[in-house]
């Protein structure tokens, strides 16, 4: 994995994943695979830049660092209500991508 401060999330992580959590929530999930990928996400990814990045409200957003497995993992609400006839992301798993390239300052 490349340690230059301009890399992606995707190139900095193991894998991130976005997931239906019930029709009204999506999860995200950032797998870092090591304490020093997890120490620079928790450190540098912000709530508040996800928030923007995904158009939520900065309070509807959970956020959840979980250290022993090296996880950061963003709850927030789906876009619409899944199933419905806006609904394009069935699953939710098209939401990653836009974590996945973001770039860490």
């Amino acid at each position: 994995m490349p340690n230059s401060s301009k890399s992606s999330l995707s190139e900095k992580v193991l894998k991130v994943r976005s997931k239906n959590a019930g029709p009204f929530w999506v999860t995200i999930d950032i797998f870092c695979g090591s304490k020093p990928a997890f120490e620079e996400v928790s450190a540098k990814l912000s709530t508040e830049r996800v928030a923007a990045l995904y158009k939520a409200p900065l309070q509807t957003i959970k956020r959840f660092d979980i250290a022993d497995l090296n996880v950061v993992k963003f709850s927030l609400p789906r876009p619409v209500v899944q199933g419905s006839r806006e609904d394009r992301d069935m699953h939710g798993a098209g939401l990653a991508v836009l974590l996945e390239e973001a770039v860490l300052d």
